[in-house]
Protein backbone atom coordinates (compact mmCIF):
# COMPACT_ATOMS: atom_id res chain seq x y z
CA UNK A 1 0.00 0.00 0.00
CA UNK A 2 1.66 3.37 -0.98
CA UNK A 3 -0.54 5.62 1.18
CA UNK A 4 1.19 6.11 4.83
CA UNK A 5 0.86 7.94 7.76
CA UNK A 6 3.29 9.94 9.22
CA UNK A 7 4.01 7.43 12.47
CA UNK A 8 3.54 4.31 9.99
CA UNK A 9 6.32 6.39 7.76
CA UNK A 10 8.55 6.98 10.78
CA UNK A 11 8.25 3.61 11.66
CA UNK A 12 9.42 2.57 7.79
CA UNK A 13 12.85 4.02 8.48
CA UNK A 14 13.07 2.50 12.47
CA UNK A 15 13.05 -0.33 10.35
CA UNK A 16 15.35 -0.03 7.89
CA UNK A 17 17.87 0.85 10.09
CA UNK A 18 16.91 -2.37 12.64
CA UNK A 19 17.75 -4.03 9.76
CA UNK A 20 21.17 -2.97 8.66
CA UNK A 21 22.03 -3.12 12.59
CA UNK A 22 21.05 -7.07 12.25
CA UNK A 23 22.50 -7.60 8.92
CA UNK A 24 25.92 -5.86 10.58
CA UNK A 25 25.97 -8.22 12.78
CA UNK A 26 25.00 -11.50 11.43
CA UNK A 27 27.91 -14.20 10.80
CA UNK A 28 31.66 -13.50 9.92
CA UNK A 29 32.83 -12.61 6.85
CA UNK A 30 33.90 -16.52 6.01
CA UNK A 31 30.43 -17.81 7.22
CA UNK A 32 28.00 -19.11 4.54
CA UNK A 33 25.19 -16.04 3.33
CA UNK A 34 21.43 -17.01 3.05
CA UNK A 35 19.59 -15.09 0.35
CA UNK A 36 15.99 -14.80 1.37
CA UNK A 37 13.46 -13.69 -1.70
CA UNK A 38 10.11 -12.79 -2.04
CA UNK A 39 7.74 -13.21 -4.70
CA UNK A 40 4.07 -13.35 -5.19
CA UNK A 41 2.50 -16.52 -6.61
CA UNK A 42 1.11 -15.00 -9.59
CA UNK A 43 1.80 -14.33 -13.17
CA UNK A 44 3.12 -11.33 -12.82
CA UNK A 45 5.71 -12.46 -11.36
CA UNK A 46 6.65 -15.18 -13.55
CA UNK A 47 10.30 -14.82 -13.71
CA UNK A 48 10.29 -15.36 -10.02
CA UNK A 49 8.08 -18.37 -9.87
CA UNK A 50 10.07 -20.14 -12.84
CA UNK A 51 13.43 -19.11 -10.66
CA UNK A 52 12.24 -20.42 -7.39
CA UNK A 53 10.74 -23.91 -9.32
CA UNK A 54 13.21 -24.88 -11.51
CA UNK A 55 15.69 -24.41 -8.87
CA UNK A 56 17.87 -21.61 -11.55
CA UNK A 57 17.97 -19.43 -8.29
CA UNK A 58 19.55 -22.00 -6.17
CA UNK A 59 22.38 -23.21 -8.89
CA UNK A 60 23.41 -19.49 -9.70
CA UNK A 61 23.77 -18.71 -5.92
CA UNK A 62 26.25 -21.69 -6.14
CA UNK A 63 27.99 -23.45 -3.13
CA UNK A 64 29.16 -20.51 -1.19
CA UNK A 65 25.22 -18.99 -0.65
CA UNK A 66 22.16 -20.88 0.47
CA UNK A 67 18.74 -20.05 -1.07
CA UNK A 68 15.27 -19.15 1.17
CA UNK A 69 11.99 -18.48 -0.92
CA UNK A 70 8.99 -16.52 0.75
CA UNK A 71 5.92 -15.94 -0.95
CA UNK A 72 3.26 -13.06 -0.14
CA UNK A 73 -0.19 -11.71 -1.43
CA UNK A 74 0.72 -8.33 -1.37
CA UNK A 75 3.47 -5.71 -1.85
CA UNK A 76 3.00 -3.58 1.72
CA UNK A 77 3.73 -7.07 3.43
CA UNK A 78 6.89 -7.93 1.38
CA UNK A 79 8.10 -3.83 1.98
CA UNK A 80 7.69 -4.87 6.14
CA UNK A 81 9.48 -7.84 5.69
CA UNK A 82 12.41 -6.33 3.84
CA UNK A 83 12.11 -3.16 6.13
CA UNK A 84 12.17 -5.34 9.20
CA UNK A 85 15.39 -8.02 7.40
CA UNK A 86 13.30 -10.64 7.46
CA UNK A 87 13.80 -11.12 3.57
CA UNK A 88 16.58 -9.42 1.83
CA UNK A 89 15.25 -9.09 -1.73
CA UNK A 90 11.60 -9.34 -2.96
CA UNK A 91 10.01 -8.79 -6.20
CA UNK A 92 7.10 -6.44 -5.54
CA UNK A 93 5.03 -3.51 -7.97
CA UNK A 94 6.34 0.04 -8.19
CA UNK A 95 4.58 1.65 -5.78
CA UNK A 96 5.60 -0.14 -2.43
CA UNK A 97 9.12 0.51 -3.77
CA UNK A 98 8.61 3.66 -4.14
CA UNK A 99 6.91 3.95 -1.17
CA UNK A 100 10.07 2.05 0.50
CA UNK A 101 12.71 4.83 -1.15
CA UNK A 102 10.81 7.57 -0.21
CA UNK A 103 9.94 6.75 3.51
CA UNK A 104 13.38 5.81 4.33
CA UNK A 105 14.98 8.84 3.19
CA UNK A 106 16.59 6.86 0.20
CA UNK A 107 17.93 4.66 2.23
CA UNK A 108 16.32 1.30 2.79
CA UNK A 109 15.82 -0.42 -1.17
CA UNK A 110 17.26 -0.21 -4.20
CA UNK A 111 15.85 -1.12 -7.15
CA UNK A 112 18.34 -3.80 -9.43
CA UNK A 113 15.93 -5.10 -12.23
CA UNK A 114 12.79 -5.16 -14.17
CA UNK A 115 10.93 -8.46 -14.57
CA UNK A 116 7.21 -7.33 -16.01
CA UNK A 117 5.83 -4.79 -17.75
CA UNK A 118 2.33 -4.49 -18.81
CA UNK A 119 -1.10 -6.53 -17.90
CA UNK A 120 -3.46 -4.00 -15.64
CA UNK A 121 -6.69 -2.98 -17.10
CA UNK A 122 -9.45 -1.29 -16.40
CA UNK A 123 -12.10 -3.66 -16.66
CA UNK A 124 -16.15 -2.71 -16.62
CA UNK A 125 -19.23 -3.89 -17.14
CA UNK A 126 -21.02 -3.85 -21.14
CA UNK A 127 -23.12 -0.54 -20.95
CA UNK A 128 -19.79 1.37 -19.54
CA UNK A 129 -18.94 3.45 -22.38
CA UNK A 130 -17.13 6.44 -21.02
CA UNK A 131 -15.79 8.05 -17.70
CA UNK A 132 -18.78 9.66 -17.45
CA UNK A 133 -20.87 6.98 -17.46
CA UNK A 134 -19.01 6.23 -13.88
CA UNK A 135 -19.98 9.50 -12.51
CA UNK A 136 -22.26 8.34 -8.75
CA UNK A 137 -20.81 4.31 -9.39
CA UNK A 138 -18.55 2.02 -7.70
CA UNK A 139 -15.37 0.83 -8.57
CA UNK A 140 -12.48 -1.70 -7.20
CA UNK A 141 -8.95 -1.46 -6.80
CA UNK A 142 -6.89 -4.10 -4.93
CA UNK A 143 -5.93 -1.44 -2.04
CA UNK A 144 -5.83 1.87 -1.29
CA UNK A 145 -2.64 3.42 -2.45
CA UNK A 146 -1.55 0.60 -4.58
CA UNK A 147 -0.03 0.73 -7.90
CA UNK A 148 -2.99 0.32 -9.16
CA UNK A 149 -5.55 2.30 -7.25
CA UNK A 150 -2.96 4.95 -7.97
CA UNK A 151 -3.72 4.24 -11.79
CA UNK A 152 -7.18 3.84 -11.29
CA UNK A 153 -7.53 7.46 -9.40
CA UNK A 154 -5.16 9.42 -11.90
CA UNK A 155 -7.15 8.55 -14.63
CA UNK A 156 -10.23 9.33 -13.44
CA UNK A 157 -8.88 12.33 -12.28
CA UNK A 158 -8.14 13.10 -15.81
CA UNK A 159 -11.36 13.10 -16.96
CA UNK A 160 -12.79 15.65 -14.46
CA UNK A 161 -14.27 13.09 -11.86
CA UNK A 162 -13.02 13.53 -8.19
CA UNK A 163 -12.29 10.16 -5.70
CA UNK A 164 -11.32 9.84 -2.26
CA UNK A 165 -9.45 7.96 0.07
CA UNK A 166 -12.98 7.20 2.52
CA UNK A 167 -15.07 6.11 -0.65
CA UNK A 168 -16.51 9.19 -1.80
CA UNK A 169 -16.41 11.94 -4.31
CA UNK A 170 -17.47 11.35 -7.96
CA UNK A 171 -16.52 8.03 -8.31
CA UNK A 172 -16.87 5.89 -5.54
CA UNK A 173 -13.32 3.65 -5.36
CA UNK A 174 -13.75 1.03 -2.75
CA UNK A 175 -10.40 -1.66 -2.00
CA UNK A 176 -10.49 -5.11 -1.81
CA UNK A 177 -8.96 -8.36 -2.56
CA UNK A 178 -8.76 -9.42 -6.14
CA UNK A 179 -10.83 -12.58 -5.78
CA UNK A 180 -13.37 -10.77 -3.71
CA UNK A 181 -13.01 -8.23 -6.81
CA UNK A 182 -14.18 -10.97 -9.08
CA UNK A 183 -17.32 -12.02 -7.17
CA UNK A 184 -18.84 -8.35 -6.36
CA UNK A 185 -18.42 -8.09 -10.24
CA UNK A 186 -20.26 -10.75 -10.88
CA UNK A 187 -22.91 -10.37 -8.67
CA UNK A 188 -23.17 -6.32 -9.87
CA UNK A 189 -22.13 -4.58 -7.30
CA UNK A 190 -19.28 -2.53 -8.28
CA UNK A 191 -19.47 -1.13 -12.13
CA UNK A 192 -15.57 -1.81 -12.79
CA UNK A 193 -12.30 -2.52 -11.49
CA UNK A 194 -9.08 -1.30 -12.43
CA UNK A 195 -6.91 -4.97 -11.33
CA UNK A 196 -3.63 -6.58 -12.76
CA UNK A 197 -3.27 -10.15 -14.87
CA UNK A 198 -4.63 -12.75 -14.44
CA UNK A 199 -7.66 -10.48 -12.93
CA UNK A 200 -8.36 -8.58 -15.44
CA UNK A 201 -9.31 -11.43 -17.85
CA UNK A 202 -11.17 -13.18 -15.24
CA UNK A 203 -13.34 -10.66 -14.99
CA UNK A 204 -13.74 -10.77 -18.89
CA UNK A 205 -14.00 -14.27 -19.00
CA UNK A 206 -15.55 -15.37 -16.02
CA UNK A 207 -17.48 -11.65 -15.38
CA UNK A 208 -18.91 -10.62 -18.63
CA UNK A 209 -16.87 -7.93 -18.30
CA UNK A 210 -15.12 -5.66 -21.03
CA UNK A 211 -11.69 -3.49 -21.48
CA UNK A 212 -12.59 -0.01 -21.19
CA UNK A 213 -8.78 0.90 -20.63
CA UNK A 214 -6.01 -1.12 -21.42
CA UNK A 215 -2.82 0.71 -19.40
CA UNK A 216 -0.39 0.07 -22.27
CA UNK A 217 -2.25 2.92 -24.09
CA UNK A 218 -2.10 5.09 -21.31
CA UNK A 219 2.41 4.59 -21.53
CA UNK A 220 4.89 5.85 -24.46
CA UNK A 221 5.17 2.69 -26.61
CA UNK A 222 3.14 0.96 -24.71
CA UNK A 223 5.84 0.39 -21.89
CA UNK A 224 5.20 0.96 -17.94
CA UNK A 225 7.14 -1.18 -14.94
CA UNK A 226 4.51 -4.14 -13.10
CA UNK A 227 7.23 -5.68 -11.06
CA UNK A 228 10.76 -5.46 -10.02
CA UNK A 229 13.52 -6.78 -8.19
CA UNK A 230 14.37 -4.79 -5.18
CA UNK A 231 17.31 -5.70 -2.82
CA UNK A 232 17.54 -4.07 1.14
CA UNK A 233 20.47 -1.35 0.23
CA UNK A 234 22.46 -2.78 3.03
CA UNK A 235 22.42 -6.58 2.08
CA UNK A 236 23.62 -5.23 -1.27
CA UNK A 237 26.58 -3.45 0.10
CA UNK A 238 27.42 -6.65 2.31
CA UNK A 239 26.81 -9.26 -0.29
CA UNK A 240 26.95 -7.74 -3.74
CA UNK A 241 28.35 -11.44 -5.00
CA UNK A 242 25.48 -12.66 -4.21
CA UNK A 243 23.54 -9.97 -5.58
CA UNK A 244 24.93 -10.81 -8.98
CA UNK A 245 24.49 -14.19 -8.82
CA UNK A 246 20.81 -13.93 -7.78
CA UNK A 247 20.80 -11.52 -10.97
CA UNK A 248 22.49 -14.05 -13.09
CA UNK A 249 19.51 -16.54 -12.11
CA UNK A 250 17.27 -13.73 -12.74
CA UNK A 251 18.19 -12.98 -16.22
CA UNK A 252 18.16 -16.79 -16.76
CA UNK A 253 14.39 -17.17 -15.74
CA UNK A 254 13.53 -14.32 -17.78
CA UNK A 255 15.20 -15.65 -20.41
CA UNK A 256 13.68 -19.00 -20.55
CA UNK A 257 10.00 -17.30 -19.57
CA UNK A 258 10.10 -15.46 -23.04
CA UNK A 259 12.11 -18.64 -25.19
CA UNK A 260 9.51 -21.24 -23.56
CA UNK A 261 6.20 -19.84 -22.92
CA UNK A 262 4.61 -22.74 -23.13
CA UNK A 263 6.30 -24.32 -20.80
CA UNK A 264 6.69 -21.00 -18.19
CA UNK A 265 2.85 -21.23 -18.13
CA UNK A 266 2.86 -24.92 -17.25
CA UNK A 267 5.30 -24.39 -14.05
CA UNK A 268 3.68 -21.03 -12.98
CA UNK A 269 0.29 -22.63 -13.05
CA UNK A 270 1.43 -25.84 -11.40
CA UNK A 271 2.87 -23.49 -8.66
CA UNK A 272 0.08 -20.94 -8.26
CA UNK A 273 -1.93 -24.57 -7.86
CA UNK A 274 0.47 -25.78 -5.05
CA UNK A 275 0.93 -22.45 -3.03
CA UNK A 276 -2.61 -21.21 -3.58
CA UNK A 277 -4.61 -24.32 -4.06
CA UNK A 278 -6.49 -23.40 -6.95
CA UNK A 279 -4.77 -23.16 -10.23
CA UNK A 280 -5.87 -21.15 -13.54
CA UNK A 281 -7.42 -22.41 -16.72
CA UNK A 282 -5.87 -23.24 -19.59
CA UNK A 283 -8.13 -20.23 -21.53
CA UNK A 284 -7.40 -17.95 -18.71
CA UNK A 285 -3.82 -17.60 -17.75
CA UNK A 286 -2.88 -18.51 -21.86
CA UNK A 287 -5.01 -14.97 -22.55
CA UNK A 288 -3.29 -13.23 -19.74
CA UNK A 289 0.15 -14.18 -20.70
CA UNK A 290 -0.38 -12.71 -23.87
CA UNK A 291 -0.58 -9.62 -22.07
CA UNK A 292 2.22 -9.43 -20.47
CA UNK A 293 6.17 -8.67 -21.26
CA UNK A 294 8.50 -9.96 -18.99
CA UNK A 295 11.94 -7.90 -19.30
CA UNK A 296 14.94 -6.78 -17.34
CA UNK A 297 14.17 -3.68 -18.30
CA UNK A 298 12.85 -1.79 -14.85
CA UNK A 299 11.29 1.54 -17.73
CA UNK A 300 12.66 4.31 -14.95
CA UNK A 301 10.89 6.51 -16.96
CA UNK A 302 7.48 5.21 -15.93
CA UNK A 303 8.61 4.80 -12.62
CA UNK A 304 9.13 8.45 -12.04
CA UNK A 305 5.97 9.29 -13.78
CA UNK A 306 4.23 7.06 -11.16
CA UNK A 307 5.89 8.83 -8.27
CA UNK A 308 4.43 12.08 -9.61
CA UNK A 309 0.92 10.73 -9.72
CA UNK A 310 1.16 9.20 -5.88
CA UNK A 311 2.40 12.66 -4.86
CA UNK A 312 -0.31 14.66 -6.88
CA UNK A 313 -3.34 12.39 -4.75
CA UNK A 314 -1.84 12.89 -1.53
CA UNK A 315 -0.33 9.52 -1.44
CA UNK A 316 3.46 10.80 -0.81
CA UNK A 317 5.03 13.49 0.50
CA UNK A 318 7.76 13.73 -2.05
CA UNK A 319 7.78 12.05 -5.76
CA UNK A 320 12.01 12.78 -5.55
CA UNK A 321 13.26 9.04 -6.19
CA UNK A 322 16.52 9.97 -7.06
CA UNK A 323 19.01 7.26 -6.47
CA UNK A 324 16.52 4.79 -6.47
CA UNK A 325 18.12 2.05 -9.26
CA UNK A 326 21.21 0.39 -8.87
CA UNK A 327 21.53 -1.51 -11.94
CA UNK A 328 25.73 -1.93 -11.77
CA UNK A 329 25.34 -5.12 -11.39
CA UNK A 330 22.65 -6.45 -13.53
CA UNK A 331 24.66 -4.73 -16.37
CA UNK A 332 27.69 -6.78 -15.53
CA UNK A 333 25.61 -10.06 -16.05
CA UNK A 334 23.57 -8.31 -19.17
CA UNK A 335 27.61 -7.97 -20.64
CA UNK A 336 29.04 -11.13 -19.57
CA UNK A 337 26.01 -12.59 -21.32
CA UNK A 338 25.84 -10.81 -24.47
CA UNK A 339 22.81 -8.99 -24.12
CA UNK A 340 22.18 -4.86 -24.38
CA UNK A 341 22.81 -3.15 -21.28
CA UNK A 342 20.22 -0.97 -19.51
CA UNK A 343 20.54 2.94 -20.06
CA UNK A 344 19.01 4.81 -17.71
CA UNK A 345 17.12 8.16 -18.73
Amino acid sequence: MLRVPRRAGALLVGLALAAAACSSAQGSPSSKTTLRLGYFPNITHATAVVGVATGIFARDLGPNAMFEAKTFNAGPAAVEALLSGAIDATYIGPNPAINAFVRSHGQAVRIISGATSGGAFFVVRPNVMTAADLKGKKVASPSVGNTQDVALRAWLSSHGLKTTTEGGGDVLVVNQENSQTLETFQSGQIAGAWVPEPWATRLVVQGGGKVLVDERELWPAGKYVTTQLVVATEFLRKHPAVVEALLRGHVEANAFVNEHPSEAQHVVNDQIGRLTSKKLSVDVISKAWANLTFTNDPIASSLARTAASAKSLGFLPSARITGIYGLALLNKVLKATGRPEIVLP
